[in-house]
């Protein structure tokens, strides 16, 4: 038995009370209220789901188990000489709350190398796909081709299925799942658009390293990818990738079909592609002011003018957050240190100068500052990765770590399927007052 699991059984066990004493003797108890906005617009900021993975605070950004994000990087356990942590170090530190040892972290490590290894079923359905398939379509596909493997549905199926037990299954897939994508991801990337040119896993490396590896990308591109996986991790369990990942596991369906799910949701326009696309207006930006490193003065010229024709700054902006991305702002701490003189992030870094202000000015903008698709293409347009429909699959690894542990916890305290109540227009018309003609 691991080290990570004997944690997690003990946290489990000692937080199933508080769940069980919440539905007996508070389950009546109002959380919010539902407006008619938020029953047709997509039940934005309705109060309905539980996670204690982590919070969206409007002020600080994302809480990992209650740490701010500059919090759980110091904190973390780091590869030697390495200014990230162990992914499999930030594994261990979303399912139990704790921060592993270094020899803790170090464990989780040895234990996604002895599942890392790609089926070879996986490599025959890629290689069978259509050559103009997407990358998330693969790679959803290939999640999900490995179903037959879950440990879930096995124990489902054997009959003598116990759902305070089925929390140990789940983890087994969730993390034979970790332990393999990001290998699957390099293959469809080197499959794809490097010529075929495979380069198997390094079992000498860590998830991050490993990761770098495969695709081809020397150091500090490892880095990257550390940094990269934790900060797309989890943003509490709302948004449509986590959302839609909950909802499929509360089916008691399991890792496999429920990840496979909700990358689906990630690969929308209005979800994961975001930074490619800020990435693809920024060239644009670059071209149109001819290439050469932007002074303030012409900057600011540039961002009036796209606000003035009625355009908006893309990147820039959340639907929660109230201050910078701390998101944002761990990447540009990297890009300062390892491309401060990069052109590309010349204008990243102007834009971040001027535009805050000039949102403020205009007086539209709840929140007139970055968010974290404004710079994350950016780094990896830097180091070679310019394939712009590879991006969402990056995210897709990061926000796998994130999911897979809610949906272990589901299993351990048991929730039950999701199933909300619609109402018919005629129904809030009535709530209105309006009366029919």
């Amino acid at each position: 038995m691991s080290t990570l699991k004997d944690r997690l059984r003990e946290k489990i066990e000692a937080h199933r009370p508080r769940t069980t004493r919440l539905l007996k003797e508070y389950g009546d108890v109002k959380v919010g209220e539902v407006t008619i906005a938020q029953a047709i617009n997509g039940m934005r900021g309705v109060k309905a789901l539980t996670t204690d993975i982590s919070y969206l605070d409007p002020n600080e950004g994302i809480r990992f188990r209650g740490k701010t994000i500059p919090e759980t990087m110091a904190a973390l356990p780091k590869p030697p000489g390495k200014d990230y942590p162990y992914v499999e170090g930030f594994w261990f530190f979303l399912l139990t709350g704790d921060v592993p040892t270094e020899a803790e972290a170090l464990e989780v490590v040895e234990e996604f190398k002895k599942r890392r290894k790609m089926p070879q079923y996986v490599i025959d359905l890629l290689r069978n796909m259509p050559c103009g398939t997407h990358p998330m379509a693969m790679f959803s596909a290939a999640i999900v081709a490995m179903q037959q493997e879950s440990e879930f549905a096995k124990y489902y199926d054997s009959g003598h299925f116990n759902k305070m037990d089925a929390w140990e299954y789940m983890y087994e897939d969730a993390t034979n799942i970790l332990a393999r994508i990001p290998s699957i991801a390099a293959y469809i990337y080197r499959m794809k658009f490097k010529s075929d040119l495979i380069i198997h896993p390094n079992y000498d490396l860590d998830m991050g390293g490993n990761f770098a590896y495969q695709m081809g990308i020397p150091e500090p591109y490892d880095d990257v990818a550390r940094m990269y996986f934790i900060l797309h991790s989890d943003h509490e369990s709302g948004n449509a990738s986590a959302h839609t990942t909950h909802l499929i596991a509360s089916t008691l369906s399991d890792a496999y079909y429920a990840l496979s799910g909700g990358l689906n949701a990630l690969a929308g326009p209005l979800h994961g592609l975001a930074n490619q696309e800020v990435l693809k207006w920024l060239l644009g930006v670059m071209d149109k002011m001819g290439g050469v490193e932007p002074t303030e003065e012409d900057m600011k010229k540039f961002v009036w003018d796209t606000l003035n024709s009625g355009n908006v700054i893309p990147g820039f902006g959340h639907a929660v957050l109230r201050k910078t991305d701390p998101r944002y702002q761990s990447q540009r701490e990297f890009c300062l240190k390892h491309l401060p003189n990069d052109r590309l992030f010349k204008y990243v870094d102007m834009l971040y100068r001027v535009v805050p202000d000039i949102l403020v000015e205009q007086g539209k903008a709840k929140n007139p500052w970055p968010n974290v698709d404004a710079q994350s293409g950016v780094i990896q347009w830097f180091y070679g990765l310019r394939e712009y429909d590879f991006y969402t699959v990056l995210f897709g690894v990061g926000r796998a770590i994130g999911v897979l542990a809610n949906i272990t916890w589901d299993r351990a305290l048991g929730y039950a399927i999701e199933r909300p109540k619609s109402l018919t227009t005629e129904m809030l018309e009535e709530i209105a007052g309006i009366k029919k003609k």
